[in-house]
């Protein structure tokens, strides 16, 4: 989704915003099994991700191995469940990046404007003009492989999304009457921004926050499906993924099920971040 398209799937109904939805309750079912995944994995599964079992090797779903097993004949389901930890945690990480940084480059142009907010978008369209994914393999090549510096790649990447979006928010309400009216009776700088400005601009870079966190899990996971992120054999999505693809033809399970826990939480994702802006169903 792009941001014209997010910024359009604003313009809803208000009074349609809470109204039940059971494509939103599924949302959030999947992302709270994906939460408790990472945060206690144990509760899903007693197998130990990193240990294979001998003779067990690339065996189908069956009862004992929910998802089958992988090459070196370690359980799929365990190694799914203990990968969220590390998928989740680095996709948190770089939203936070590009959150925290890009919002306060974008709250910083808006307020101030003139050359700084010149200077601040002609270097957000730079950034935007390059594709993400090559802007986070430049970045990561610099730094060097692993999740840390994924996760900064991919929040690096992300600054200029941010900053747009809140630039825009932050001029809109600048030029609002209320905003006026708060000068005209005394309001100084830094207390408009602080109590009116911001509070009203950082609603919709929330939601954003939460789209841009399935977009991270699907660049986290094709980064280290290029062998460009998680180093194995730690239990990363993406990388479960790159590890089963020479073996498509003989054992399918070991790509196809990572791939659809991938995109199934990052519809979640999609789908609660268009519930937070107001989008319709």
């Amino acid at each position: 989704m792009s941001l014209v398209d997010y910024a359009a799937a604003r313009q809803s109904v208000p009074s349609e915003r809470y109204r039940f939805a059971p494509g939103l309750w599924l949302a959030l079912f999947v992302m709270l099994l994906a939460v408790l995944a990472a945060l206690f994995p144990a509760l899903f599964t007693q197998a130990n991700p990193l240990e294979g079992i001998a003779g067990a090797q690339r065996l189908a779903p069956q009862a004992g191995h929910w998802l089958g097993t992988d090459q070196l004949g370690r359980d799929l389901f365990a190694r799914i469940v203990y990968g969220a930890s590390h998928s989740l945690s680095a996709a948190v990480m770089s939203v936070a990046i590009g959150l925290l940084a890009g919002t306060a480059l974008g709250v910083m142009a808006g307020a101030t404007g003139g050359k700084t907010e010149s200077i601040v978008m002609r270097a957000v369209d730079v950034l935007l003009a390059i594709p993400s994914l090559l802007l986070s393999l430049s970045v990561l090549i610099l730094l060097g492989f692993g999740t840390l510096n994924a996760a900064l790649a991919v929040g690096i990447a992300s600054i200029a999304s941010f900053a747009r979006l809140a630039r825009a928010e932050v001029v809109r309400i600048r030029h609002s009457e209320y905003i006026e009216a708060a000068y005209g009776s005394g309001g100084r700088f830094f207390s408009v921004l602080w109590r009116h400005i911001l509070p009203n601009a950082l609603t919709p870079v929330i939601a954003y926050a939460a789209l841009q966190f399935g977009q991270a899990i699907l660049a986290l996971s094709t980064l280290s499906f290029l062998g460009y992120g998680t180093p194995p054999p730690v239990p990363e999505w993406g990388l479960l993924i790159a590890e089963g693809r020479n073996y498509l033809a003989t054992a399918w399970w070991l790509t196809t099920f990572p791939g659809v826990v991938v995109v199934a939480v990052v519809l979640a994702a999609n789908r609660i971040s268009q519930q937070l802006s107001g989008g319709r169903r």
